[in-house]
Formats: structure tokens, sequence, C-alpha cells
């Protein structure tokens, strides 16, 4: 078998040799491609060079009103010689010769004074930005589609921009209702005299009386203390933020307390995975899988009556189980997370957890996660919230989260409930 293969071998070295003496033979030409694309680049950049410039030429001679060396009583003004520029185009960089004219001003509708790339090339890299490409990727990018890198001034002046339609995105003013709200943060890393600090980022989002979600604020916290949150929660209802019937969150430091100092009103219901973890924590690991369904059999309930009684048995267990710490955690805290029981059936699941908020801080985490430590807060602040912007300018906020009727008649059939209990009440006192 080696000695057929090696038959084979010398066969088809000698069968390719003969192949190319008879292309040299015949005069075959071989064609280099990368010469061949390099050629017809230049060509095609030197093609729209030559267009922008007699472009140029016959808007500086319709602004004088006759052309060069032309001589016409209806001349209003004469050429001064030229100035050059370069212009990034997607053909590569061109070189522009602008008329300068002796009296009047040019100013050509054809490229705008100062102006370096296309208004298409900037919405691009804007884009980018905000669906959180980083600035290498996007220098990377910028040069395998025009030649040249974006210099860091470009890339200051589009941030700029950037942040303004931020800053005005999230001080918009909030119309309309959001019968629920999910709050959180997201800590991360900065540069202060030094040193690398922790910075907070909170974030709220809401579901309006359509059953859409919306992003409702993002703010920077410096820490996720009561001064923080309560800044925050300020910050929303100075927008028109009503009072929601129930905020959904972590119990996170001085949230509970800023809550009831601004919106007293709205009930509270606590995350029942973050819960579940903070009770883990205080559980073997060969009892977490038990103790989970005890846990998850709480909020399995009927009722929130049910789900109470339910509470009281998985105390005892853990007691049994010699799990006092668990247990003192369940007794003390699970009433945190059964006010979703007052609330629709059809929407337990999605507001008895944070989930649809730490969904969303995902796509935060994986655009910030491979930056090291951010120069300062606002940086922070607006990269966040840029990530956020381009998650609901997607479908995110298109698609319908929730049926809000049921809620309208769940709050109507516990309405008539409370009035027949009125009037059973009242109807006793007076027999």
């Amino acid at each position: 078998m080696p000695e057929v293969l090696k038959e084979v071998s010398t066969e088809s070295s000698e069968a390719l040799s003969e192949a190319a003496q008879k292309r040299e033979s015949l005069g075959v030409i071989r064609i280099d491609e990368a010469a061949v694309r390099s050629h017809l680049g230049a060509m095609v950049r030197s093609s729209v060079e030559e267009t922008l410039n007699a472009l140029l030429d016959a808007e500086a001679d319709a602004l004088c009103g006759a052309e060069r060396y032309e001589r016409t009583e209806a001349r209003k003004d004469t050429r001064a010689g030229h100035y050059t520029r370069q212009l990034g185009t997607t053909a590569g960089t061109v070189e522009l010769k602008v008329p300068k004219l002796r009296t009047l001003k040019f100013e050509t509708a054809i490229i705008e004074r100062y102006k370096r790339r296309e208004s298409s090339v900037e919405e691009a890299l804007i884009e980018m930005y905000l669906a959180g490409v980083s600035v290498r990727r996007v220098e990377d990018i910028t040069e395998a589609l025009w030649g040249e890198k974006v210099s860091p001034s470009t890339l200051s002046s589009l941030n700029q921009k950037v942040y303004g339609r931020i800053e005005e995105w999230r001080n918009r003013p909030l119309e309309g209702k959001y019968p629920y709200v999910y709050l959180d943060g997201i800590s991360l890393k900065r540069s202060w005299a030094g040193e690398v600090k922790n910075v907070s980022v909170l974030a709220a989002i809401g579901v309006n009386l359509e059953g859409f979600r919306e992003i409702l604020g993002v703010a920077e916290g410096c820490k996720e203390d009561q001064a923080g949150w309560s800044s925050f929660l300020k910050h929303l209802k100075a927008r028109g933020l009503e009072s929601p019937q129930l905020i959904i969150s972590d119990k996170c430091l001085g949230l509970v307390e800023s809550l009831a100092e601004i919106f007293p009103d709205a009930s509270w219901q606590r995350c029942t995975v973050h819960w579940y973890r903070n009770i883990f924590s205080h559980v073997p690991r060969e009892k977490v899988k038990e103790v989970a369904a005890m846990l998850k059999a709480i909020h399995a309930q009927e009722d929130r009556e049910a789900a109470q009684r339910k509470t009281e048995d998985v105390v005892e267990k853990l007691r049994l189980l010699k799990l006092r710490k668990a247990a003192e955690l369940v007794a003390r805290d699970a009433h945190e997370t059964l006010s979703y029981y007052q609330f629709p059936s059809e929407h337990w699941r999605k507001i008895r957890t944070n989930n649809p908020m730490e969904r969303t801080l995902k796509e935060v985490r994986r655009r910030v996660k491979v930056i090291g430590a951010f120069p300062d807060g606002e940086s922070a602040l607006m990269l966040c919230a840029a990530r956020l912007r381009h998650v609901a300018g997607k479908n995110w906020s298109g698609q319908k989260y929730m049926d809000m009727e049921l809620l309208k008649e769940c709050a109507s059939s516990s309405r008539g409930a409370r009035e027949m209990k009125d009037e059973l009440a009242s109807s006793t006192l007076i027999g």
C-alpha cells in the first residue's frame, strides 16, 4: 500500500509540473488579486476625488456668478486660490481643493465646513457606541473600512454628541402610570485620586397600563445606600412618576426606608430568588436542595393565607433539621416575599422576582466587563445608560409583557369585596 501511494504522489507531481509548463507555453498570465483590488480601489478613490472637486468648482462659479477667468457684468466675486483638506469616504481618504473667494465666504452645501466624514459614517459610529462596541473596536472597524483609524478628537466629539442625547433621554418627563416598577443597581469600578473604588449605577424599569416595559431612569448612586436610593427615587418622582402599586427589588441597603419616604402608598415585593440565596448561605451544601423545595412550596400556594400557613410549617421543619438561623430568617422575612399575592395570579411569575431587571442589567454587565476601571462616575453612568437606551430601542420595549386588563379586573373585584365587607359591618352594628 505505501508503494502505491508513493507512485500516485509521484504521478500527481509530474502532472502538475506538466500543467505548469503547458500554461507557460500557451502564454497564460497569472493575476495578482491583491494588486487588482488595490488598483481598482485607487481608481474609485480617484474618481470620487475628481467628482467632488468638480462639484466644488461648480459651486464656486455659482457663487461668483461667472466661471473662472470669465469676464461678465453679472460676476459678484473672483477666485483667490484654494486650500486642501482631506475627507474620509467609503472609497478611502480623498484630497479636496476647496475654493477661496476674495470677498464672499465659501460655504459648500456638498460638504459642511470642517467636516471630515460623511454624516452617515458619524451616525454609524454613534450607533456602534450605543450598541456597546468598545472604543478600541471602533478604531479597528474604521481602519478596516476606510484605511485609517478614527482620531481621538473625533471619538471625543462623538462621545459628547452621545452624552447630550443620553442626558436628554435620562431626564425626559414620565407620562402615564406604571403599576409595576422594578429597581436594582450595578456596581462598577472607577479611578479616584489614584485608587480604584466602587461606583453604583441605579436603574428602574416600569410596566405601563398597556402592559409594555420601559426604562424609567438611570442614575449614579455612588453607593447603594439610603442616600443614593432616596436621591434616585426623588429624581423619578420629580420627572412625573406617580406612586406605583407594587415595587419589586432586592432588600438593598436603605432602599426599603427610601420607599417608605418617597412612595409610602406603594406595596413592596422582595425578590424571592435573592431571598432564597440569602437563606442558602446559612444552610449546609448537602441540605440546599431540600431547603429549596421547602421555600418554593411557600410560593406555590393558592393565596397569601395558605402561603403564611406553609411558612409556619417550613419554619418548624428547619428547626427540626437544626437549621436555627435559616428558620429565624424565614420566620422574620417571609412576609416580605408575599406581597405579589394581592395581584392577578397570571402576573405572579413575573412580579415575585426581580428577574426582568436582572436580565436587562446582564446586557450592561456584558458590555462593561471588558473595562477595568472607568475614569470617572460620569463615563460609567453614560455607558450604562447608553446600553440600556439601546436595549430599550429594540424589540424589548415593543413586545407586550403583561395583560393589564387583569389588573383592572382585580382592582374592581377588590373594591367590590371591600364595599361588601363595609356594608356587612355597618348592618351588623345597626342590628
